[in-house]
């Protein structure tokens, strides 16, 4: 029999932590929504049908055990609750602030589909583990016996970092390699503060760094050191670099008004970690009093559009080629965006970057299905419009960069995406002990996919490693 804590979607409606004030929120980069206080997140964990089969456990791709920490929530036993979640996650209260719960745990609740509104699993998700922050629950990283062997982990975001944590809790060396000068990937660089506070990384960093876990920032794989190397140097090499190829526009004209997302991103994180940023401080990366034209419908076009309103921009408009439905997105992102002041373009395309200042947009209508089964967007005949822009922002998604002559490893398997090729089940790529996860593999994706590929390969890592010691010690 459920509890008597559970089951109160019936009379208590589903709440998130209070937004700040749009007008407030667009004057920084704090996170934009308060905490939970614990009767509050009680409350709502309380609001959890405890259903049979539990559809946001089975759409999460952690398969976090949702429901149980839930219920131990609502029942006041936190410290239980952190301890569940962090049974499957390496950064539950991460997920918590930037998953598209929307698309993922919320979007298949149970009681979501009974017309209540979804239990607000992100919220306490990041509660609990903030909490356990707070309390001196989160336990340092503890490496297992020494295995005398050492593994090397080509980036430092999501994917590599949680393969370097299990990794190193099975008693290995791990050496991660990052091209930035802090760890933490796209955590890092990519998303702004108003989603994920810096602190929130570091403080993961520094405990794996605590845990003996080697890190070699500002290292080039391919300048520093090639991807031979570092195979010669470790038993095992693990490649989760992400995707940091923005998609070019294919549109005629162009100038220095127009800047890809990530470099825009980067540098406004930079300026808030205090670095030295020359291309903003001059005003190339900086929107203040500028009007802005984002292009592309995703969550780092969000991203752009949020962090152009935080920099004072005069104006800011957001042109997609398809309609609010059909947006990749996420809904909730795009809802923040409008109360702050971003104006979107629906059914629209850039057509060419005049030298006037201007863009030439096209009106688009969305045509038959695509081969996806998504409906394809083309020209609509009722013609152009133009914007005026001093700042444009591609913000089209990213692909793979080409790590077989990055890494001067042409032998190293790809597709013709550039996506690294492994082995479905060991995930070890076209060379012997070397493993990819994360992006690299799959294409431009979610955090919480990296998170469970870091997982995965940690796991087909450890057994190919013991395998090799084991032959080594009878070949001895």
């Amino acid at each position: 029999m459920a509890h008597d804590s559970m089951l109160k979607f019936v009379a208590r409606p589903q709440a998130y932590p209070a937004k700040r004030p749009a007008d407030a929120r667009a004057e920084d980069f704090a996170e934009i929504a308060a905490r939970y206080a614990p009767p509050a997140a009680e409350d709502q964990a309380g609001r959890c049908s405890q259903c049979g089969v539990p559809y946001c456990s089975v759409h999460c791709p952690l398969h976090n055990h949702i429901p149980d920490w839930l219920r131990l929530t609502a029942e006041g036993r936190l410290r239980e609750a952190y301890e569940l979640s962090n049974a499957t996650s390496t950064m539950p209260e991460i997920c918590g602030r930037i998953c598209p719960q929307d698309r993922l745990c919320e979007g298949n609740c149970v009681i979501e589909f009974s017309g209540h509104g979804a239990v607000t699993i992100g919220s306490v998700e990041k509660f609990i583990t903030d909490t356990a922050w707070e309390e001196g629950w989160v336990e340092p990283l503890v490496p297992g016996p020494a295995r005398g062997a050492s593994v090397a982990v080509i980036g430092a975001g999501p994917a590599g970092l949680t393969a370097a944590e299990y990794l190193r809790g099975h008693g290995y060396e791990v050496h991660v390699y990052d091209r930035h000068d802090r760890a933490g990937g796209l955590l890092t660089y990519g998303i702004p503060g108003f989603k994920l506070e810096k602190p929130v990384v570091m403080r993961r960093v520094e405990r794996l760094k605590a845990g003996g876990i080697v890190f070699h920032e500002g290292f080039d794989v391919g300048e520093q050191a090639s991807l031979d190397e570092l195979r010669r140097e470790h038993d095992a090499v693990l490649i989760a670099t992400g995707v940091y190829k923005a998609r070019a526009l294919d549109v005629a004209g162009g100038d220095d008004r127009v800047v890809a997302a990530l470099d825009y991103l980067i540098a406004s994180n930079r300026k808030g970690f205090g670095d030295a940023v020359p291309a903003f401080d001059q005003g190339a990366l900086d929107a203040a009093g500028k009007h802005v034209v984002v292009i592309g419908g995703g969550d780092t076009a969000m991203d752009c559009v949020r962090t152009a309103i935080r920099q004072g921009a005069a104006s800011v408009k957001c042109l997609y080629r398809r309609d609010r439905k059909n947006m990749p997105g996420s809904q909730r992102e795009v809802a923040n965006a409008e109360e702050e002041g971003a104006e979107f373009v629906w059914l629209s395309a850039p057509a060419a970057f005049e030298a006037d200042g201007t863009v030439r947009a096209r009106k688009m209508r969305l045509g038959a299905p695509d081969a996806s089964g998504r409906r394809a967007p083309e020209a609509d005949p009722s013609g152009d419009f133009t914007l005026h822009a001093d700042l444009v922002i591609q913000a089209l998604g990213f692909d793979a960069e080409d790590l077989p002559t990055l890494f001067g490893a042409p032998e190293l398997g790809v597709s013709r995406w550039g996506t690294v090729l492994v082995d479905g089940k060991t995930l070890m790529t076209s060379l012997d002990g070397v493993f990819a996860a994360g992006d690299i593999v799959r294409g431009a994706s979610l955090v919480v996919w990296a998170i469970r590929d870091g997982r995965d390969v940690a796991a087909t890592m450890h057994k190919w490693l013991k395998a090799k010691a084991k032959v080594g010690k009878v070949a001895a």
